[in-house]
């Protein structure tokens, strides 16, 4: 028996109703498989603010260090959008990754045979997919010095993207092993022939694989053509590894191959302490508050959560079984049912706990 406590942050929009449904599964996986785990719900994003004007409260940021692993909805929305505004929801995720150092961005992106005909992209260029990338969380240029000043064409902006050895050694580390346990290919992105940044990135990635994992397959592919080869060739990547803005962006758009950013979840971890689980897919609002939001991502972030959190294989691979049963059924919410029948977001998550409960 396994107990653990999970950290519940509903946050904004669509957060909340997907939320619930991941708490409803990993619920029924505790109860048919003799765990106990102990949820705690705290605030973060555009609603924290609205209460106390921070978005990560004292209070969560607590929660979050003492739990075993963390579920997040989602953050932001119109009402916080001001970019004048001094305090945004975004800033309250940005802060609990660096609080917590998880510095490793797992996104699996993974065409699901069912719904291959989703894909804007031709089914013999999608079909059959399954990339995981790692990208790097807590530096480069989100986290650089960043400001505005005069200049002589008026005011002037910068963002500094900066990169240490033992950043890109972790990162590719974490990134090499995965690859050892799929099919054994790792791909580094970067920009070698125009920042200095990715020079430093590309020697130092170049001698841990060397020096550390000289059985793996590996190469290294310029962020602009791996935008182009992500469309043309996706089937061609295993583990993909780099920055945090290239990672950001390639990521977002590798997020389109499957079909739907409903189905797509996400882990952030760090070399101790609790993981951060999470959709991919932002808080909706426009749709918030319908019931008609897609869960399926959620749940799987919470079978991510179970993989990697909580050491839970069997009972990660048993959340995974339900949600392509419940696909291979038939069943869709409004984002994936291409004008066919639909089911509501609670409808959606009573069916994937029913597969779990057995």
């Amino acid at each position: 028996m396994t107990s653990a406590t999970i950290v519940l942050l509903p946050g904004d929009g669509i957060g909340p109703e997907i939320v619930e449904q991941g708490r409803r599964v990993l619920d029924a996986v505790g109860l048919r498989c003799g765990h106990e785990f102990e949820f705690v719900t705290a605030e973060i994003g555009g609603k924290a603010i609205d209460r106390i004007g921070d978005p990560l409260p004292p209070e969560t940021l607590a929660a979050c260090r003492d739990g075993s692993a963390i579920l997040l909805g989602a953050v932001g929305g119109p009402k916080w959008d001001d970019p004048s505004a001094k305090t945004r929801p975004e800033q309250g995720l940005l802060t609990l990754r660096k609080e917590l150092c998880l510095f490793a961005n797992l996104r699996p992106i993974t065409a699901h045979g069912q719904l291959v005909d989703a894909s804007p992209l031709k089914r013999e260029i999608v079909e059959g997919v399954d990339i995981l990338f790692f990208r790097e969380l807590t530096g480069g240029i989100y986290f650089g010095d960043s400001g505005r000043r005069q200049g002589e064409g008026g005011e002037a902006a910068f963002s500094e993207m900066v990169y240490e050895t033992a950043e890109i050694e972790r990162i590719v580390r974490l990134a090499a092993r995965a690859a050892l346990g799929r099919r054994g290919k790792l791909t580094s992105v970067d920009k070698a022939n125009v920042l200095e940044v990715s020079r430093l990135w590309r020697q130092v990635a170049q001698r841990v694989m060397e020096d550390e994992f000289p059985e793996i397959e590996y190469e290294v592919v310029l962020v602009d053509a791996m935008a182009m080869h992500l469309i043309s060739r996706p089937k061609d990547f295993d583990v993909v590894v780099t920055g945090n803005m290239f990672g950001d962006i390639l990521t977002d758009e590798g997020s389109m191959l499957p079909g739907s950013l409903g189905l797509l979840p996400s882990a952030s971890l760090g070399e101790s302490g609790p993981g951060l689980y999470e959709p991919i897919h932002g808080s909706a609002p426009d749709i918030a508050g319908q019931g008609i939001a897609n869960p399926l991502a959620t749940i799987l972030a919470g079978a991510m959560l179970l993989r990697h959190s909580l050491e839970l294989v069997a009972e990660a691979e048993m959340v995974e079984a339900a949600v392509a049963g419940v696909l291979d059924g038939g069943h869709r919410t409004a984002d994936i049912a291409a004008g066919g029948e639909s089911l509501s977001t609670e409808a959606m998550g009573d069916l994937v706990v029913a597969a779990v409960a057995g």
